[in-house]
């Protein structure tokens, strides 16, 4: 049965930037990457060698211990360089594209005639498969496994996120194909959450036994799949639910409907240093220099593929994150702020009343990245409770995982949890202390201990 979830706890931080309705037209690109970084607890191996030609869709690598599991070129081309670190360590594969997208041809299906077998195989072969992801852990689900359910949030609340109503208007019929083929991959439901402040869009059809569109109100971070999966259908020990971003399920629909890998995207390019933000369709991976040099102003900025929460901080000529449909570009904050903290401060975005700012509620700022101060004592203040939504206790979760405690974790939440999660807790923390990275680390330590 639907449900609504109406959530108190969160907080809204108001930026400068958010992206109109409208689609402009993007410079060409040429050279796309692959950022191995992209993938969690994934051993690369390379099927493919530098001036290699490939087609959008020829598989680049796969996983090493699931060599099933591939990851394909977004477009054709040739393969200009495979980048490696230290040890020799993978960091990317760059393709220098074709004028002309050529396309490996997987095949047009109906996935309502289609095997679960049948559907796993083709996402497999596609790529595609990789755009399902499963909690607890936050890495692709295993082909091997069915979850108890399938959960779709079609609401960002992240800061200057896009509409994904507006990013779907033209992909219903993709959509809908995308979502029959997620049907065979679970014996449970799948939960489309959409805003309750707005009606709901046609994209998402209407629901059915199978499918169930729940309506989620409330401030950041309502709109992140963990929190809607925490007060839909949490997840026990020893359990699985997989997430797959709207967008994403049209791309897999794309599969069925057309037989090919078709990556394009529409993007939301944001933030107070953008000239006019709005959307551009890319297509996921490419270079985004002359994308940043055409519309960004000023010359000391902070390039994110993703939000300013949780995404991925990049350089001016970086690459869209395969994960991606929201890039933002804010001041960098690297300068020092002689008495910042005595001054009334009008122009600051304050979570308490520290500053004047709390006078003028819909007060959109320009805020840099700067941390205002150093990290210090880690100490219990109760402000994480108040911007988490999830009855869980964050700070002694904090210090569990610190302690490498497994038993303690798993007793604290653990497997409900993914770094997404703590993104407000770490941007409110008076501390200063980096809690996405600590989620990270205990999640990798529970699943490199449970496996």
């Amino acid at each position: 049965m639907s449900q609504t979830v109406k959530l108190k706890k969160g907080l809204n931080i108001r930026l400068k930037g958010k992206p109109e309705k409208v689609l402009a037209k993007a410079e060409a690109v040429d050279l796309y990457a692959i950022n191995f970084d992209n993938f969690l607890h994934v051993t690369p191996k390379l099927l493919v060698q530098e001036n290699q030609i490939v087609k959008a869709g020829t598989p680049l690598f796969c996983d090493k211990y699931n060599e099933n599991l591939h990851f394909v070129s977004p477009v054709s081309g040739t393969v200009l360089k495979i980048e490696r670190g230290d040890k020799r360590k993978l960091i990317s594969i760059i393709v220098k594209s074709d004028t002309t997208t050529v396309y490996e041809d997987f095949g047009k299906a109906n996935p309502n005639t289609l095997s679960h077998e049948q559907i796993t195989e083709k996402l497999l072969k596609s790529g595609t498969w990789i755009y399902i992801r499963q909690r607890p852990y936050n890495i692709i689900a295993s082909p091997s496994r069915k979850p108890k359910s399938i959960f779709i949030s079609a609401i960002d609340t992240a800061p200057l996120a896009p509409d994904y109503d507006y990013i779907l208007k033209d992909e219903e019929k993709n959509f809908e194909t995308g979502i029959a083929a997620l049907s065979k991959l679970t014996d449970g439901k799948i939960h489309i959450n959409v805003s309750a402040d707005f009606p709901t869009s046609s994209v998402y059809g209407k629901a059915t036994d199978k499918v169930l569109i729940n309506k989620i109100k409330g401030p950041h971070p309502a709109g992140n799949v963990g929190i809607q999966i925490h007060h839909i259908d949490p997840i026990n020990k020893g359990e699985e639910v997989w997430v797959v971003n709207p967008a994403d399920v049209a791309i897999i629909g794309r599969v069925f409907e057309k037989g090919i890998y078709d990556a394009s995207k529409l993007v939301a390019l944001t933030g107070s240093e953008v000239k006019t933000p709005k959307y551009f369709k890319l297509i996921s991976g490419a270079n985004l220099k002359n994308l940043f040099t055409a519309n960004v102003s000023g010359l000391h900025n902070r390039y994110i593929s993703g939000n300013v929460l949780n995404g991925t901080r990049i350089t001016e000529d970086g690459y869209l994150g395969i994960y991606d449909y929201q890039l933002t570009v804010i001041p960098e904050g690297d300068t020092h702020e002689f008495l910042g903290w005595a001054l009334p401060g009008f122009n600051k975005f304050s979570v308490s009343r520290t500053f004047f700012s709390w006078l003028t509620p819909q007060k959109e700022y320009s805020i840099d990245s700067n941390y205002h101060g150093g990290e210090r004592a880690f100490v219990i203040t109760g402000l994480y409770e108040k911007v988490l939504p999830m009855d869980i206790l964050p700070m002694q979760l904090f210090k569990a995982i610190l302690a490498e405690d497994i038993e303690l974790m798993e007793n604290l939440g653990i497997y409900e949890v993914v770094e997404e999660d703590f993104a407000l807790c770490e941007f409110v923390c008076p501390s200063k202390i980096d809690l996405q990275s600590i989620v990270r680390k205990g999640l990798d330590t529970v699943l490199r201990e449970t496996r």
